[in-house]
């Protein structure tokens, strides 16, 4: 049959002559494995009927364990690009990637191929993407604690892991700004669900970390993140508040927590001004931090940040986890790629990054919060070649 033939009978739904096509070619099937083992049956759903699930029609024949089958019995009834994704009877039980993310509908040319193979690691258990057991454990270290170097107070707060009162281990440790939007459920703009993410991690034997939550100043949180030179917003106080960080917060977390203290096991991060600062404390106290998590950093404000305060005294290395979104605006994705390149360029320290670009991902906290887990992945779990 040719391609316009095709076409039309997709766009009317009629059914397409059979002439010309052999038995079995106008079936398209999918076949599904995951490691989840489940006597919830499974369903697909997607454009094809509306995505409505736990349609009886559209459950899949279970063929092994963890194998099912689903097949349609003529591909000219379907829209010619298939979306669709899988659950286990409604969307609270849906198909999760490997992070515990909703995974982007799954695509499929229905003229091209015959059969999909599809793999789904995880699912959604009554609404919920983590494992309550693995959940860890939230401190406030204070509500006011002391910062002397810019004479106030801020919460402080800890997630630990979710053993860690039963164990001896010491862990390293990552400090993230805003604390506000990391884990609370009621923060105005979302939250990194940072807890929940980390649970899922320690499901996958990834638990091991400190994550130290500094709180923004709120109204004064620009002025605080913003490096002290001249900028596109003035001169900031974030040299007074990097200094806060390295040398009157660590050293507290380290004689308070079983931390592993030296660089190698210290990272910083954060997002939008969060990631300005976090890069501005990297480059100042490069003897302090060896992993830097940056997502969709305000670079514009200092778009030379790489070339004042590159200060390395010795070589050291470093690795750093860049994220940007392509629409969080049409410099975002260009300015992460330069300031790569003019890291890399500068040549007094052996930098590893790796560069996660989203075209779609925009400026929030949900977004973020699918990056996390990726980046504490690579930051701290990964080996990495020397």
């Amino acid at each position: 049959m040719g391609s316009n033939a095709q076409e039309k009978h997709i766009m009317t739904g009629e059914m397409p002559s059979s002439q010309g096509i052999e038995k079995g070619q106008e079936s398209l099937s999918l076949h599904l494995t995951t490691p989840t083992e489940s006597s919830l049956p499974v369903f697909v759903a997607g454009n094809f009927n509306g995505w409505r699930t736990g349609e009886e029609a559209f459950r899949m024949e279970k063929t092994g364990p963890g194998e099912y089958r689903f097949q349609f019995p003529n591909k000219y009834l379907l829209p010619r690009q298939l979306e669709y994704k899988y659950h286990r009877g409604d969307w609270d039980w849906a198909e999760l990637d490997e992070y515990g993310n909703p995974p982007p509908n799954r695509k499929a040319d229905v003229l091209k191929q015959e059969q999909y193979h599809d793999f789904v690691p995880r699912w959604m258990e009554e609404g919920r993407s983590y494992p309550l057991e693995f959940l860890p454990i939230p401190q406030v270290i204070s509500e006011h604690f002391e910062i002397p170097q810019l004479i106030k107070t801020r919460r402080i707060s800890a997630l630990l892991p979710y053993n860690y009162y039963q164990t001896d281990k010491r862990y390293p440790v990552l400090y993230l700004q805003d604390g506000q939007n990391l884990f609370d459920d009621y923060a105005p703009f979302g939250n990194w669900a940072v807890d929940k993410k980390l649970a899922v991690m320690a499901e996958r034997g990834m638990g091991d970390i400190i994550i130290i939550a500094i709180d923004h100043a709120k109204e004064e949180r620009i002025a605080e993140f913003t490096p002290s030179y001249r900028t596109k917003l003035g001169t900031g106080e974030g040299k007074k508040y990097v200094r806060f960080l390295a040398d009157t917060l660590k050293p507290y977390i380290d004689k308070t927590f079983r931390t592993l203290p030296e660089r190698q096991n210290t990272g910083i991060g954060g997002s939008s001004m969060g990631a300005l600062i976090s890069i501005y404390a990297g480059l100042i106290y490069p003897e302090v931090y060896n992993k830097l998590m940056i997502f969709s950093p305000s670079l514009w404000v200092a778009p030379h940040i790489h070339f004042h305060f590159l200060n390395f005294q010795e070589p050291q290395d470093m690795d750093i986890y860049l994220y940007g979104g392509g629409e969080e605006g049409a410099n975002m994705i260009p300015n992460i790629r330069r300031f790569k390149q003019a890291f890399e360029e500068e040549g007094k320290a052996h930098i590893r990054f790796n560069l996660s670009t989203d075209p779609w991902g925009k400026h929030n906290e949900a977004r973020w919060g699918e990056e996390f887990p990726k980046a504490m992945e690579w930051l701290f779990f990964q080996k990495k070649e020397a």
